[in-house]
């Protein structure tokens, strides 16, 4: 079974339809700890706030049990910057199982926007996560916020500064990038996470 974690701070609707695009008829939208625990799968969708967020996941005790999971989880946009160590919006502390700081992008070139939004290329592509995408490939970003360079890293992007697309550490993964939102390629990524 495919678990969406439910702490109200997800794009849970445009998950939930990637995964009907990808074949997926079963999945359960929970903040119950048995039901996370027994999944094949977690996804870790999230929008917002990264401290708001943060602090709804600990309200409903539910950072340590993805801290316990064993199970392949994936965090998406502000889902995975809580899976980093620490986050400058609200000076928020993370769940740490990526040794990254997620800080604020500062204008620095009048050419660049904040938030980064829109279609963006992804390098460096490491991990079964990227099977069947090129290097190279244009992904969809809507952030303010970047996860910087680390031992996790497993693809890189630039907006200002060339930060973290996706991050690995055993089974966790997390994307800056929304998968749910970047097409074909965007749904193939889906595709081998579920089959990881």
């Amino acid at each position: 079974m495919i678990a969406i974690v439910d702490y109200d701070a997800g794009n849970v609707r445009s998950v939930i339809n990637a995964l009907r695009r990808n074949g997926v008829t079963e999945w359960n939208l929970t903040s119950d700890a048995a039901e996370l625990m027994s999944a094949d799968k977690v996804l870790l969708p999230g929008v917002g706030d990264a401290s708001v967020a943060v602090e709804s996941l600990r309200s409903k005790g539910l950072d340590s049990v993805i801290l316990s999971l064993k199970c392949p989880v994936l965090g998406i946009c502000v889902g995975m910057q809580l899976m980093c160590r620490h986050s400058e919006e609200g000076d928020a502390e993370g769940l740490g199982i990526f040794d990254a700081e997620v800080r604020r992008f500062r204008r620095t070139d009048p050419e660049y926007k904040i938030p980064h939004m829109g279609w963006n290329s992804v390098r460096n592509l490491k991990t079964g996560l990227f099977d069947g995408i090129q290097e190279g490939t244009d992904l969809y970003f809507v952030h303010s916020f970047y996860a910087g360079l680390c031992s996790s890293t497993i693809a890189t992007t630039d907006h200002m500064v060339t930060f973290s697309a996706a991050l690995c550490r055993d089974n966790f993964f997390g994307t800056q990038f929304h998968p749910e939102k970047s097409g074909p390629d965007g749904a193939r990524i889906i595709r081998n996470f579920l089959s990881l």
